[in-house]
């Protein structure tokens, strides 16, 4: 057998006490599963780790086989029955078990793996517990190697927490035995297959078509762009779309944890920090990637989210003439975004005044948009705020765009609100206009909220 077949979870040999287990200690549907399981890994060991196989003739070699395998099967099973085995049997082989069919359906967004025994997913933005279960940790514990082995990353005792992607970009996050108490946590991230465009944002009612022309024109005239918010608002999706509106022919360099950014232009070229190895070696952190992206001539510098000391590295770099760059950074509120901003910029360990480090801030970003995840599940742009200058030791912001709650709730309870203008003109136009950028003279008329 292959070292490919030995570190699969799906196609490792299994010992004979094991099957017998499995034939004897479990009842019902999840006795045959597992029987058949063990069996066709029996039969078809080499044939499943082959590298060459194609997939569909995988799949269909593997459904023949299983059909042969039920045939032989005494327990009494209903049409329904086999059908949901032959479906659970081969997600287990081919794809990632009990929640493969969550992730094929394209109203979950996230899939939440609390233990065996225990999935919640989020369907539109709302949390469901879902009926589906792993047979025990032994099986979910599979499950995370293999979706942490696609992609060059390990989980065991001395590292039982990782980051990871499946191979269409969706984050995963797993924690394992000691620090998970109840059992392996898994939880994903969906990406769409088709990545969000900015008509899917205006429909979503994230944002306006008038606040998606002003976005469009900041970042085409090179704007430094700061997009907050807390957890599952929205942030990297809005950040994919933002990068799309940068021109075609400018070089771009993603910096990421875990890649999961998808931009449509042909000169992107993209980074991922890359964790400790067994021994604690071979770390090469954000803050390296930033550092070593300004020695490869980048029209735009696009960091996945900036959490640590390379705030500062990222901070110099917007003010040394690597002008355009965008990233995202948790917050509850853009003016907190700076806060944490300085926060992390001390973290760098040198010893800089407070002051400076904000006349640095100050010089750097020019706008902050800042995501919430409403209470009927929704994800909103909430404020768009511009950075000025100092005026003593506080950093003059401005709101340019906000979202007006006080226009209520419709019979479903779904906020009617919208992102309204404050009537406030951003000091920066006129560098825009400077460049040949143009935005429409009604794009900040003042707009009332609904009432007071």
């Amino acid at each position: 057998m292959s070292l490919r077949d030995r570190t699969n979870p799906a196609t490792r040999p299994v010992a004979a006490d094991d099957i017998a287990s499995a034939r004897i200690g479990y009842n019902g549907k999840d006795s045959v599963k597992r029987h058949l399981h063990h069996l066709l890994i029996e039969e078809m060991g080499n044939e499943l780790g082959a590298a060459e196989t194609d997939d569909a003739a995988l799949r269909s070699k593997i459904e023949r086989k299983l059909h042969e395998l039920l045939d032989r099967e005494t327990t009494p099973l209903s049409a329904n029955d086999r059908k949901e085995i032959l479906r659970d049997v081969i997600d287990n082989v081919l794809g990632y078990g009990p929640i493969q069919s969550l992730l094929e359906d394209p109203e979950i967004t996230e899939v939440m793996v609390n233990n065996a025994d225990t999935i919640y997913v989020e369907r539109r933005g709302k949390i469901f517990q879902s009926e589906r279960r792993f047979i025990d940790d032994a099986h979910l514990l599979r499950i995370i190697d293999k979706i942490v082995g696609q992609v060059g990353r390990r989980i065991d005792e001395a590292s039982p927490m990782v980051d990871a992607r499946l191979p269409d970009g969706s984050r995963v996050n797993a924690v394992i035995h000691p620090l998970a108490i109840n059992g392996p946590m898994l939880t994903i991230r969906k990406f769409s297959k088709d990545p969000f465009t900015v008509d899917d944002l205006i429909n979503f009612g994230t944002l306006t078509p008038s606040v998606a022309t002003f976005l469009d024109a900041c970042v085409r005239g090179k704007l430094n762009v700061l997009i907050s918010g807390g957890t599952g608002t929205g942030k990297t999706t809005l950040l994919n779309v933002v990068s799309g509106f940068v021109p075609p022919d400018e070089r771009i360099i993603t910096i990421e944890d875990a890649a999961e950014l998808r931009l449509s232009q042909e000169h992107v070229l993209r980074l991922e920090a890359r964790p400790p190895n067994i021994e604690g070696k071979g770390q090469v952190a954000i803050r390296d990637l930033v550092r070593n992206s300004l020695r490869m001539r980048p029209d735009r510098i696009v960091v996945g989210e900036v959490r640590g000391a390379e705030a500062l590295d990222m901070l110099q770099a917007m003010n040394t003439g690597h002008e355009g760059s965008i990233s995202t950074i948790h917050s509850n509120s853009p003016r907190d975004a700076l806060a944490r901003l300085e926060t992390m910029v001390l973290m760098a360990g040198l010893d800089l005044p407070v002051r400076a480090i904000r006349e640095q801030v100050s010089a750097a970003i020019d706008l902050i948009v800042h995501l919430s995840r409403l209470r009927d599940g929704t994800r909103k742009v909430e404020q768009i705020t511009e950075v000025g200058g100092m005026e003593g030791d506080t950093i003059i912001m401005q709101d340019i765009f906000y979202f007006d709650y006080s226009m209520g709730l419709d019979d479903d309870g779904r906020f009617l609100g919208t992102l309204k203008a404050t009537g406030l003109r951003p000091a920066f136009t006129e560098r825009l206009e400077d460049l040949g950028i143009k935005t429409a003279g009604d794009l900040f008329a003042y707009e009332p909220p609904a009432r007071r």
